[in-house]
């Protein structure tokens, strides 16, 4: 699908969709809970319904009470039932795990699925297919898990039962990997201690540890290199509102800062999502920045150039390099080795695409973009089928002087389906 887009002025309140971060977490804790759980404020976005669709899978019975609520019956067989199969053993559905283009629900849910004494497979589309999973794979297996893999991508299979012990996992390329093993190894049958070398995305593993706790479930850490996972733990279910995602906020907040003023609302200024951080960014490049308790609203002034590192809150960027663009003077933004294997190189993407609009972006120095702002120009665009990379150049075309049509706006549907619909409701 194609979006035509023109320039304009913003002025208004919004309230983004969920954290689907924290949804995927809280639904995969669900399905290991023994009893009901209840998750309210969800969005469902693709990357949501496929963890749905998994935890659904893997046997959690699945019902909709609300507009935006789900209560969740974990999927753990107890042992009074009659086939006399032990607490805790997963009941799968299927022996196929489709997890569709989201690598978070990969990532999370192939841990969990090797929990199980039998062999699952786990299958994803698109992008996902070119993406590594190496290191969970060499994990799994030093965890006493038969993989079957294809060149340390999917499709997947996996037959647990997943063990513990003592092992460690390569944490430089996705904290992902990570967040999946330790919501998976509290059900194993031995404790764990898990060494992570070269952790990045910190503020994801510290929701992982969030949402275990909110569940009952005890993990200790020293300084996200060493993680000790207690074995036969017990998830107890949990009724959470799942609170507003900071990752589409920081699109709209860019959107005020350059074109206007925005409120975004539903949103926990104390709130352990790494994308917070795009507040510290907006303040560096000028921009008016009002926080309340549940709210943050941005107004324009006059942005310059500002250097940020986003190694840790790699999914700014985007979002960074909108702001960017509207900045007078070349922003330095570190952290670029993160990008590569997103839903597509994001760093070649963000250059080739803001280079059709005129803007300068310099990937020459290595973990390093220099942007050079200026005035855009309406140009026809390619979102590479990233979902944050056409809400980046939609806020873009905010301040460019001419029309511009995004190829592929479709995929916005992976996080913030009703994204183009809000953008429209706050011109002014």
């Amino acid at each position: 699908m194609e979006k035509i887009l023109t320039s304009g002025h913003i002025g208004g309140r919004v309230s983004p969709p969920c954290s689907k971060s924290y949804a995927q977490r809280a639904l995969a804790a669900a399905l290991l809970a023994e009893g009901r759980s209840v998750l309210r404020n969800l969005e469902f976005c693709d990357d949501t319904l496929s963890a749905i669709r998994c935890i659904e899978t893997l046997g959690a019975r699945v019902t909709r009470i609300g507009a935006d609520a789900l209560a969740i019956d974990g999927g753990l067989r107890q042992a009074d039932i009659s086939d006399g199969m032990p607490t805790g053993t997963l009941c799968p559905t299927s022996d196929t795990l489709r997890t569709g283009e989201s690598g978070l629900a990969t990532r999370l849910f192939t841990p969990i699925a090797s929990l199980a004494d039998r062999p699952m497979h786990i299958v994803g589309e698109g992008s996902l297919l070119h993406r590594p999973m190496e290191p969970m794979i060499a994990t799994l297996r030093h965890l006493g898990v038969r993989v079957e893999d294809n060149d340390g991508r999917l499709p997947l299979t996996v037959c647990g039962p997943l063990q513990g012990g003592e092992t460690s996992i390569d944490g430089s390329i996705s904290s992902q990997f990570i967040t999946g093993l330790l919501l998976a190894l509290p059900l194993a049958q031995k404790d764990t201690v898990l060494h992570v070398a070269e952790p990045v995305s910190i503020p994801y593993l510290d929701m992982t540890l969030d949402t275990a706790a909110r569940f009952g479930i005890e993990i200790h850490q020293r300084d996200y290199e060493e993680f000790y996972i207690k074995g036969q733990q017990c998830y107890r279910p949990a009724e959470i509102a799942i609170e507003g995602d900071w990752s589409a906020a920081a699109m709209l907040l860019v959107a005020g800062a350059t074109a206007g003023e925005v409120t975004v609302g539903n949103v926990r200024t104390l709130s352990k999502q790494a994308d917070t951080a795009i507040c510290t960014a907006l303040v560096r490049a000028g921009a008016s920045v009002i926080h309340e308790p549940d709210s943050v609203t941005v107004s324009a002034r006059p942005l310059h150039a500002f250097e940020f590192d986003a190694t840790h809150c790699p999914d700014l960027f985007p979002a960074l390099a909108a702001l960017a663009a509207s900045a007078e003077g070349t922003t330095v933004l570190r952290g670029t080795s993160r990008l590569v294997h997103k839903e597509c190189d994001r760093a070649a993407s963000i250059r080739d695409e803001y280079g059709k609009l005129g803007i300068e972006v310099d990937l020459s120095e290595p973990n390093t973009m220099r942007i050079r702002g200026g005035a855009m120009h309406g140009y026809r665009v390619d979102s590479h089928g990233d979902h944050r990379m056409a809400m980046s150049l939609a806020v873009a075309a905010l301040r460019s002087d001419g029309t511009m049509t995004i190829d592929g706006a479709e995929c916005v549907a992976k996080s913030y389906p009703t994204f183009f619909d809000e953008l429209e409701k706050l011109r002014t």
